[in-house]
Protein backbone atom coordinates (compact mmCIF):
# COMPACT_ATOMS: atom_id res chain seq x y z
CA UNK A 1 0.00 0.00 0.00
CA UNK A 2 1.22 3.73 -0.99
CA UNK A 3 1.59 5.70 1.94
CA UNK A 4 0.73 9.60 1.67
CA UNK A 5 2.24 12.57 3.30
CA UNK A 6 -0.33 15.67 3.43
CA UNK A 7 1.55 18.95 4.64
CA UNK A 8 -0.94 21.66 4.78
CA UNK A 9 -1.80 24.30 7.95
CA UNK A 10 -5.32 23.99 7.24
CA UNK A 11 -7.15 21.36 8.86
CA UNK A 12 -9.90 21.37 6.05
CA UNK A 13 -7.91 21.13 3.10
CA UNK A 14 -6.07 18.36 4.97
CA UNK A 15 -9.49 16.14 6.25
CA UNK A 16 -10.98 16.22 2.59
CA UNK A 17 -7.66 15.35 0.87
CA UNK A 18 -7.13 12.27 3.34
CA UNK A 19 -10.89 11.04 2.62
CA UNK A 20 -10.23 10.86 -1.32
CA UNK A 21 -7.23 8.97 -0.31
CA UNK A 22 -8.23 6.41 1.98
CA UNK A 23 -11.36 5.82 -0.41
CA UNK A 24 -9.10 4.95 -2.87
CA UNK A 25 -7.28 2.50 -0.22
CA UNK A 26 -4.43 4.80 0.05
CA UNK A 27 -2.37 4.82 3.75
CA UNK A 28 -2.25 8.40 4.83
CA UNK A 29 -0.34 10.64 7.01
CA UNK A 30 -0.59 14.21 7.60
CA UNK A 31 1.19 17.63 8.90
CA UNK A 32 0.35 20.88 9.89
CA UNK A 33 3.84 22.55 9.31
CA UNK A 34 6.86 22.11 7.08
CA UNK A 35 9.42 21.14 9.97
CA UNK A 36 6.50 18.25 10.93
CA UNK A 37 6.30 17.08 7.18
CA UNK A 38 9.59 16.58 6.78
CA UNK A 39 9.93 14.76 10.67
CA UNK A 40 7.43 12.22 9.20
CA UNK A 41 9.55 12.19 5.45
CA UNK A 42 12.82 10.99 7.64
CA UNK A 43 11.04 8.39 9.97
CA UNK A 44 8.38 6.66 7.77
CA UNK A 45 8.20 5.48 3.69
CA UNK A 46 6.18 7.84 2.41
CA UNK A 47 5.48 6.93 -1.53
CA UNK A 48 4.41 10.82 -1.99
CA UNK A 49 4.24 13.76 -0.96
CA UNK A 50 0.63 16.79 -1.24
CA UNK A 51 2.30 19.96 -0.04
CA UNK A 52 0.91 23.22 0.98
CA UNK A 53 3.17 26.74 -0.63
CA UNK A 54 1.93 29.39 2.04
CA UNK A 55 2.38 28.07 5.49
CA UNK A 56 3.51 29.56 8.58
CA UNK A 57 7.24 29.09 9.45
CA UNK A 58 8.70 27.32 6.47
CA UNK A 59 6.80 27.66 3.33
CA UNK A 60 6.03 24.92 0.98
CA UNK A 61 9.32 26.18 -1.27
CA UNK A 62 11.71 25.88 1.04
CA UNK A 63 10.13 22.54 2.40
CA UNK A 64 10.32 21.28 -1.04
CA UNK A 65 14.06 22.12 -1.11
CA UNK A 66 14.73 20.46 1.99
CA UNK A 67 12.88 16.96 1.04
CA UNK A 68 14.25 16.63 -2.37
CA UNK A 69 17.76 16.70 0.23
CA UNK A 70 16.96 14.05 1.98
CA UNK A 71 14.64 12.14 -0.61
CA UNK A 72 15.21 13.20 -3.88
CA UNK A 73 13.12 10.44 -5.32
CA UNK A 74 10.16 11.06 -3.26
CA UNK A 75 7.67 13.07 -5.57
CA UNK A 76 6.45 16.09 -4.14
CA UNK A 77 2.96 17.56 -5.71
CA UNK A 78 2.21 21.26 -4.66
CA UNK A 79 -0.94 22.56 -4.19
CA UNK A 80 -1.92 26.68 -3.48
CA UNK A 81 -4.29 28.75 -4.12
CA UNK A 82 -2.70 31.99 -3.97
CA UNK A 83 0.81 30.71 -5.64
CA UNK A 84 1.81 33.30 -8.85
CA UNK A 85 2.95 31.56 -11.95
CA UNK A 86 6.89 32.34 -10.72
CA UNK A 87 6.33 30.44 -7.78
CA UNK A 88 4.92 27.14 -10.13
CA UNK A 89 7.78 27.75 -11.97
CA UNK A 90 10.26 27.85 -9.51
CA UNK A 91 8.92 24.92 -7.49
CA UNK A 92 9.16 23.07 -11.24
CA UNK A 93 12.66 23.97 -11.70
CA UNK A 94 13.02 22.35 -7.76
CA UNK A 95 12.06 18.99 -8.71
CA UNK A 96 8.24 19.31 -7.90
CA UNK A 97 6.39 16.77 -9.68
CA UNK A 98 3.38 18.94 -10.62
CA UNK A 99 1.62 21.95 -9.10
CA UNK A 100 -2.37 21.79 -8.29
CA UNK A 101 -3.83 24.83 -7.93
CA UNK A 102 -6.98 25.14 -4.96
CA UNK A 103 -9.84 24.14 -4.82
CA UNK A 104 -8.68 20.50 -5.57
CA UNK A 105 -10.12 18.82 -8.90
CA UNK A 106 -10.83 15.33 -7.07
CA UNK A 107 -10.25 13.74 -10.20
CA UNK A 108 -7.20 15.40 -11.55
CA UNK A 109 -5.95 14.95 -8.08
CA UNK A 110 -6.24 11.33 -8.24
CA UNK A 111 -4.50 11.27 -11.59
CA UNK A 112 -1.35 13.28 -10.93
CA UNK A 113 -1.10 11.17 -7.54
CA UNK A 114 -1.14 8.24 -9.84
CA UNK A 115 1.21 9.37 -12.67
CA UNK A 116 3.69 10.41 -9.68
CA UNK A 117 3.44 7.24 -8.34
CA UNK A 118 4.52 5.63 -11.57
CA UNK A 119 7.25 7.62 -12.09
CA UNK A 120 8.53 6.44 -8.85
CA UNK A 121 8.42 3.09 -9.86
CA UNK A 122 9.63 3.81 -13.11
CA UNK A 123 12.68 5.40 -11.04
CA UNK A 124 13.01 2.94 -9.03
CA UNK A 125 12.97 0.71 -11.62
CA UNK A 126 16.13 2.28 -13.25
CA UNK A 127 18.12 2.26 -10.40
CA UNK A 128 17.52 -1.54 -10.06
CA UNK A 129 18.89 -1.37 -14.09
CA UNK A 130 21.74 0.44 -13.23
CA UNK A 131 23.14 -1.66 -10.62
CA UNK A 132 23.16 -4.50 -12.75
CA UNK A 133 25.11 -2.40 -14.89
CA UNK A 134 28.54 -2.48 -12.99
CA UNK A 135 32.17 -2.92 -14.01
CA UNK A 136 33.17 -6.36 -13.26
CA UNK A 137 36.86 -7.90 -13.03
CA UNK A 138 39.67 -8.06 -10.68
CA UNK A 139 42.72 -7.42 -12.82
CA UNK A 140 45.29 -5.08 -12.13
CA UNK A 141 43.54 -3.09 -15.47
CA UNK A 142 40.30 -2.96 -14.41
CA UNK A 143 41.26 -2.18 -10.95
CA UNK A 144 42.95 0.76 -12.03
CA UNK A 145 40.42 1.70 -14.37
CA UNK A 146 37.95 1.69 -10.72
CA UNK A 147 40.45 3.54 -9.13
CA UNK A 148 40.54 6.32 -11.79
CA UNK A 149 36.78 6.40 -11.67
CA UNK A 150 36.49 6.66 -7.88
CA UNK A 151 38.66 9.97 -8.29
CA UNK A 152 37.78 12.01 -10.99
CA UNK A 153 33.81 10.88 -10.51
CA UNK A 154 33.28 13.31 -8.17
CA UNK A 155 34.79 16.21 -10.23
CA UNK A 156 33.60 18.75 -13.19
CA UNK A 157 36.86 17.20 -15.12
CA UNK A 158 35.81 16.24 -18.73
CA UNK A 159 36.36 12.62 -19.61
CA UNK A 160 37.81 10.93 -22.95
CA UNK A 161 36.95 6.90 -23.12
CA UNK A 162 38.30 4.41 -25.74
CA UNK A 163 38.53 1.29 -26.44
CA UNK A 164 37.44 -1.25 -28.66
CA UNK A 165 34.04 -2.07 -29.36
CA UNK A 166 32.14 -3.43 -26.87
CA UNK A 167 35.39 -3.25 -23.95
CA UNK A 168 32.22 -1.10 -21.87
CA UNK A 169 32.72 2.63 -22.75
CA UNK A 170 29.32 2.68 -21.39
CA UNK A 171 29.55 1.31 -18.06
CA UNK A 172 32.57 3.50 -17.57
CA UNK A 173 30.68 6.55 -18.29
CA UNK A 174 27.57 5.48 -16.34
CA UNK A 175 29.46 4.78 -13.63
CA UNK A 176 31.25 8.20 -13.23
CA UNK A 177 27.85 9.85 -13.86
CA UNK A 178 27.12 7.65 -10.91
CA UNK A 179 29.29 9.23 -8.87
CA UNK A 180 29.10 12.88 -9.77
CA UNK A 181 28.00 15.69 -8.09
CA UNK A 182 25.10 15.56 -10.49
CA UNK A 183 23.89 12.26 -10.43
CA UNK A 184 20.01 13.28 -9.40
CA UNK A 185 20.22 15.15 -12.89
CA UNK A 186 20.07 14.76 -16.58
CA UNK A 187 22.12 12.19 -18.07
CA UNK A 188 21.49 12.08 -21.56
CA UNK A 189 23.24 9.93 -24.11
CA UNK A 190 24.53 10.56 -28.10
CA UNK A 191 25.28 8.07 -29.98
CA UNK A 192 27.34 9.89 -32.69
CA UNK A 193 27.64 7.68 -34.91
CA UNK A 194 24.16 6.35 -35.05
CA UNK A 195 23.26 9.94 -36.64
CA UNK A 196 23.69 11.38 -40.34
CA UNK A 197 25.57 13.72 -40.47
CA UNK A 198 23.34 16.17 -41.70
CA UNK A 199 21.29 15.80 -38.67
CA UNK A 200 23.96 15.52 -35.83
CA UNK A 201 24.05 19.59 -35.46
CA UNK A 202 20.10 19.30 -34.91
CA UNK A 203 20.32 16.33 -32.52
CA UNK A 204 22.85 18.05 -30.28
CA UNK A 205 21.76 21.67 -30.54
CA UNK A 206 18.12 21.38 -31.62
CA UNK A 207 16.53 23.21 -34.28
CA UNK A 208 13.93 26.31 -34.77
CA UNK A 209 10.45 25.47 -36.70
CA UNK A 210 11.34 25.61 -40.64
CA UNK A 211 14.95 26.12 -39.99
CA UNK A 212 15.20 23.32 -42.44
CA UNK A 213 13.22 20.80 -44.73
CA UNK A 214 11.25 18.77 -42.62
CA UNK A 215 11.39 21.11 -39.50
CA UNK A 216 7.82 21.50 -38.88
CA UNK A 217 8.29 22.45 -34.86
CA UNK A 218 11.00 23.79 -32.64
CA UNK A 219 12.99 21.12 -31.07
CA UNK A 220 14.86 20.67 -28.27
CA UNK A 221 18.82 19.11 -28.11
CA UNK A 222 20.71 16.97 -26.52
CA UNK A 223 22.57 19.70 -24.78
CA UNK A 224 19.54 21.76 -23.38
CA UNK A 225 18.28 18.21 -22.53
CA UNK A 226 21.44 18.05 -20.42
CA UNK A 227 21.42 21.17 -18.51
CA UNK A 228 22.66 20.88 -15.09
CA UNK A 229 23.48 17.28 -15.76
CA UNK A 230 25.92 15.44 -18.10
CA UNK A 231 26.01 14.73 -21.89
CA UNK A 232 27.53 11.31 -22.82
CA UNK A 233 28.78 11.55 -26.45
CA UNK A 234 29.65 7.98 -27.55
CA UNK A 235 31.69 7.61 -30.80
CA UNK A 236 32.55 11.08 -30.75
CA UNK A 237 35.24 10.27 -33.43
CA UNK A 238 32.38 9.76 -35.78
CA UNK A 239 31.22 13.27 -35.43
CA UNK A 240 31.62 16.01 -38.59
CA UNK A 241 33.82 18.82 -38.75
CA UNK A 242 31.08 21.52 -38.59
CA UNK A 243 29.40 19.61 -35.19
CA UNK A 244 32.64 19.23 -33.94
CA UNK A 245 33.41 23.25 -33.99
CA UNK A 246 29.88 24.22 -32.15
CA UNK A 247 30.66 21.42 -29.17
CA UNK A 248 33.99 22.86 -29.10
CA UNK A 249 32.11 26.23 -28.66
CA UNK A 250 29.61 24.42 -26.00
CA UNK A 251 32.77 23.45 -24.29
CA UNK A 252 34.79 26.69 -24.17
CA UNK A 253 31.69 28.98 -23.71
CA UNK A 254 29.28 26.82 -21.88
CA UNK A 255 26.66 28.53 -25.04
CA UNK A 256 24.87 26.83 -27.78
CA UNK A 257 22.34 27.99 -30.44
CA UNK A 258 19.97 26.07 -32.22
CA UNK A 259 19.89 25.03 -35.94
CA UNK A 260 18.13 28.03 -38.41
CA UNK A 261 18.47 30.56 -34.40
CA UNK A 262 19.95 33.21 -33.35
CA UNK A 263 19.29 33.21 -29.53
CA UNK A 264 22.53 32.57 -27.70
CA UNK A 265 21.26 29.72 -24.94
CA UNK A 266 23.55 29.19 -21.80
CA UNK A 267 23.90 25.54 -20.81
CA UNK A 268 25.64 24.30 -17.76
CA UNK A 269 26.48 20.18 -18.57
CA UNK A 270 29.50 18.47 -17.97
CA UNK A 271 30.70 16.39 -20.90
CA UNK A 272 32.05 12.23 -21.19
CA UNK A 273 33.13 11.06 -24.44
CA UNK A 274 33.98 7.60 -25.93
CA UNK A 275 35.17 6.42 -29.05
CA UNK A 276 36.75 3.45 -30.76
CA UNK A 277 38.97 5.33 -32.87
CA UNK A 278 42.37 6.54 -32.52
CA UNK A 279 41.73 10.02 -32.62
CA UNK A 280 45.57 10.93 -32.93
CA UNK A 281 45.59 9.17 -36.33
CA UNK A 282 41.97 11.26 -36.98
CA UNK A 283 43.36 14.15 -36.24
CA UNK A 284 46.49 13.94 -38.40
CA UNK A 285 43.84 12.92 -41.20
CA UNK A 286 42.15 16.06 -40.78
CA UNK A 287 39.15 14.04 -39.43
CA UNK A 288 39.00 15.41 -35.76
CA UNK A 289 40.06 18.91 -34.33
CA UNK A 290 42.95 18.95 -31.78
CA UNK A 291 41.96 21.69 -29.65
CA UNK A 292 38.35 19.66 -29.51
CA UNK A 293 40.79 16.75 -28.53
CA UNK A 294 42.65 18.49 -26.20
CA UNK A 295 39.74 19.49 -24.19
CA UNK A 296 37.90 16.24 -23.95
CA UNK A 297 40.86 14.60 -23.13
CA UNK A 298 41.17 15.89 -19.53
CA UNK A 299 41.09 12.67 -18.27
CA UNK A 300 41.89 9.89 -20.65
CA UNK A 301 40.97 6.33 -19.61
CA UNK A 302 41.30 3.34 -21.65
CA UNK A 303 39.61 -0.24 -21.35
CA UNK A 304 41.50 -2.96 -22.72
CA UNK A 305 40.28 -5.94 -24.58
CA UNK A 306 38.76 -8.68 -23.23
CA UNK A 307 41.83 -10.82 -24.45
CA UNK A 308 44.25 -8.70 -22.76
CA UNK A 309 42.06 -9.77 -19.23
CA UNK A 310 41.14 -13.12 -19.74
CA UNK A 311 41.53 -13.34 -15.77
CA UNK A 312 38.12 -11.34 -15.57
CA UNK A 313 36.49 -13.79 -18.14
CA UNK A 314 35.29 -16.73 -14.93
CA UNK A 315 33.97 -13.32 -13.19
CA UNK A 316 32.07 -11.85 -16.16
CA UNK A 317 30.43 -15.09 -16.84
CA UNK A 318 28.97 -15.94 -13.38
CA UNK A 319 27.62 -12.48 -13.21
CA UNK A 320 26.25 -13.12 -16.81
CA UNK A 321 24.66 -16.45 -16.17
CA UNK A 322 23.53 -14.91 -12.63
CA UNK A 323 21.88 -12.16 -13.93
CA UNK A 324 20.13 -13.61 -17.05
CA UNK A 325 18.66 -16.73 -14.71
CA UNK A 326 17.12 -14.40 -12.61
CA UNK A 327 15.94 -11.76 -15.46
CA UNK A 328 14.71 -14.78 -17.57
CA UNK A 329 12.60 -16.65 -14.40
CA UNK A 330 15.18 -19.96 -15.81
CA UNK A 331 16.53 -21.80 -12.18
CA UNK A 332 19.96 -21.43 -11.79
CA UNK A 333 22.75 -23.00 -13.36
CA UNK A 334 26.54 -23.91 -13.21
CA UNK A 335 29.41 -24.75 -15.28
CA UNK A 336 32.35 -26.61 -15.62
CA UNK A 337 36.06 -25.73 -14.98
CA UNK A 338 36.10 -27.01 -18.35
CA UNK A 339 33.69 -25.03 -20.04
CA UNK A 340 35.63 -21.72 -17.86
CA UNK A 341 38.78 -22.72 -19.86
CA UNK A 342 37.37 -23.32 -23.20
CA UNK A 343 35.00 -19.74 -23.30
CA UNK A 344 38.40 -18.06 -21.47
CA UNK A 345 40.81 -19.79 -24.62
CA UNK A 346 38.02 -17.82 -27.20
CA UNK A 347 38.72 -15.34 -29.35
CA UNK A 348 36.12 -12.81 -28.74
CA UNK A 349 36.34 -9.65 -30.84
CA UNK A 350 33.65 -7.90 -30.12
CA UNK A 351 34.91 -8.11 -26.27
CA UNK A 352 32.48 -7.78 -22.80
CA UNK A 353 29.48 -7.54 -25.27
CA UNK A 354 30.34 -10.41 -27.32
CA UNK A 355 30.76 -12.82 -23.93
CA UNK A 356 27.41 -11.51 -22.57
CA UNK A 357 25.37 -12.37 -26.13
CA UNK A 358 27.31 -16.26 -26.03
CA UNK A 359 26.49 -16.54 -22.35
CA UNK A 360 22.47 -15.57 -22.79
CA UNK A 361 22.32 -18.12 -25.37
CA UNK A 362 24.46 -21.01 -23.48
CA UNK A 363 21.61 -20.28 -20.77
CA UNK A 364 18.73 -20.34 -22.53
CA UNK A 365 19.47 -23.24 -24.96
CA UNK A 366 21.45 -24.85 -22.76
CA UNK A 367 18.85 -28.22 -21.45
CA UNK A 368 20.73 -29.44 -18.24
CA UNK A 369 21.58 -27.24 -15.26
CA UNK A 370 25.05 -27.67 -16.09
CA UNK A 371 27.04 -26.02 -18.53
CA UNK A 372 29.24 -28.39 -20.00
CA UNK A 373 32.06 -28.39 -22.69
CA UNK A 374 29.74 -29.73 -25.29
CA UNK A 375 27.51 -27.33 -25.00
CA UNK A 376 29.94 -24.76 -26.59
CA UNK A 377 28.38 -25.94 -29.71
CA UNK A 378 25.11 -24.15 -29.62
CA UNK A 379 27.86 -21.00 -29.80
CA UNK A 380 28.04 -22.47 -33.78
CA UNK A 381 31.84 -21.92 -34.86
CA UNK A 382 34.44 -20.95 -32.66
CA UNK A 383 35.67 -17.56 -33.16
CA UNK A 384 39.36 -18.27 -33.02
CA UNK A 385 41.54 -19.57 -35.84
CA UNK A 386 44.01 -21.90 -37.07
CA UNK A 387 44.74 -24.69 -33.74
CA UNK A 388 42.12 -22.71 -31.96
CA UNK A 389 39.35 -23.86 -33.72
CA UNK A 390 40.25 -27.43 -34.43
CA UNK A 391 39.35 -28.37 -30.95
CA UNK A 392 35.55 -28.50 -32.56
CA UNK A 393 36.87 -31.57 -34.71
CA UNK A 394 37.91 -34.12 -31.87
CA UNK A 395 36.09 -37.45 -32.09
CA UNK A 396 36.61 -38.41 -28.64
CA UNK A 397 36.26 -36.68 -25.45
CA UNK A 398 39.78 -37.08 -24.24
CA UNK A 399 40.61 -35.61 -27.42
CA UNK A 400 38.31 -32.79 -27.10
CA UNK A 401 39.97 -31.63 -23.97
CA UNK A 402 43.41 -31.95 -25.14
CA UNK A 403 43.04 -29.49 -28.10
CA UNK A 404 41.08 -26.98 -25.51
CA UNK A 405 43.57 -27.38 -23.53
CA UNK A 406 46.35 -26.58 -26.19
CA UNK A 407 44.20 -23.85 -27.52
CA UNK A 408 43.66 -22.11 -24.19
CA UNK A 409 47.52 -22.61 -23.03
CA UNK A 410 48.57 -21.28 -26.79
CA UNK A 411 46.34 -18.23 -26.20
CA UNK A 412 47.91 -17.39 -23.15
CA UNK A 413 51.42 -17.84 -24.30
CA UNK A 414 50.20 -15.11 -27.09
CA UNK A 415 49.18 -12.78 -24.45
CA UNK A 416 51.94 -13.05 -22.60
CA UNK A 417 54.30 -12.82 -25.66
CA UNK A 418 55.80 -16.17 -25.11
CA UNK A 419 57.39 -15.16 -21.30
CA UNK A 420 57.49 -18.55 -19.50
CA UNK A 421 57.32 -17.25 -16.41
CA UNK A 422 54.28 -14.87 -16.74
CA UNK A 423 52.25 -17.29 -18.54
CA UNK A 424 53.19 -19.60 -15.93
CA UNK A 425 51.97 -17.53 -13.19
CA UNK A 426 49.03 -17.23 -14.80
CA UNK A 427 47.82 -20.40 -15.61
CA UNK A 428 49.21 -21.23 -11.55
CA UNK A 429 51.39 -23.74 -12.46
CA UNK A 430 55.13 -24.49 -12.54
CA UNK A 431 57.39 -23.65 -15.18
CA UNK A 432 58.43 -26.91 -15.46
CA UNK A 433 54.76 -28.23 -16.35
CA UNK A 434 54.13 -25.72 -18.64
CA UNK A 435 57.33 -26.99 -20.38
CA UNK A 436 56.07 -30.31 -20.19
CA UNK A 437 52.91 -29.12 -21.95
CA UNK A 438 54.40 -27.18 -24.54
CA UNK A 439 56.60 -30.30 -25.54
CA UNK A 440 53.19 -32.08 -24.95
CA UNK A 441 50.98 -30.41 -27.80
CA UNK A 442 53.84 -29.22 -30.24
CA UNK A 443 53.16 -25.77 -29.49
CA UNK A 444 55.50 -23.43 -31.45
CA UNK A 445 55.40 -20.04 -31.42
CA UNK A 446 54.41 -17.81 -34.83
Amino acid sequence: MHTILIVDDEKSIRDSIRMILEYEKYSVLTADRGAEGLNILSSAPISAVLLDIKMPDMDGIEVLEEMKKRSPDTPVIMISGHATIQTAVKAAQMGAFYFLPKPLDRDELLLTLRNALNQRELITEVKKTRDREVILGRSPAILGILSTIERVAPTEARVLITGESGSGKELVAKAIFRGSKRSTRPFVEVNCAAIPGELIESELFGHEKGSFTGATAQRIGKFEQANGGTIFLDEIGDMSITAQAKVLRALEEGKIERVGGTTVIGVDVRVLAATNKDLQAEIGKGAFREDLYHRLNVIPIHLPPLRQRTEDIPILIQAFIQDMCTRNGIPPKQTTPETIRLLQGMEWRGNVRELRNAVERLVILCVSDTVEPADLTLLGQPRTGGQHAAFYGATLFQEFKDRSEAAFITHQLEAHEWNISATAESLGMERSHLYTKIKKYSLERT
